[in-house]
Order: C-alpha cells, then structure tokens, then sequence
C-alpha cells in the first residue's frame, strides 16, 4: 500500500487531511515534552482535531504527568 493510499483511508476515518497528520508528527517527534508551553499547545491542537475538548484540569494532569515522567507503561487503556 502507497504512503497516499494510507493516509486517504485515514483522512476518510478522520477527517483530518495529510498535512494536520504530518505537522502533529512532527510536531511530536521533535517536541520537548518538558516545556509546559509545547505540551499544552500539542494538547489543543490534538484536542481541535479530534474534535473533544479537554478541560483545564484534565491539561494540568497531562502536562503534570508528562514533566514528571509519570506517563503510565500501559496508557493504551486510558483512551
């Protein structure tokens, strides 16, 4: 399967075009996860594309969490 014929499928599941899909990754892979600001600003924008707002509250613990590396191993089974 072509690089175009994935994220056609996945732009139809999501909604979401190539070019949001490519600026998250990188925006990802190149990011300090120990700068409050980048963390909060990759919240939102995860938040703007998937259309689910994420309270205050629920950003503080991420970014809380984050800094302090206390991600859990087996975070797959909170979302």
């Amino acid at each position: 399967m072509a690089k175009d014929d994935l994220f056609e499928r996945i732009e139809k599941k999501t909604n979401v075009n190539k070019d949001t899909i490519i600026s998250l990754a990188r925006k990802l892979q190149e990011g300090d996860f120990k700068n409050e600001d980048n963390l909060r600003s990759i919240i939102d924008e995860i938040s703007m594309i998937t259309g689910k707002e994420v309270s205050e509250e629920k950003k503080n613990k991420i970014v809380e969490m984050v800094i302090n590396d206390k991600v859990p191993s087996n975070i797959d089974k909170y979302v």
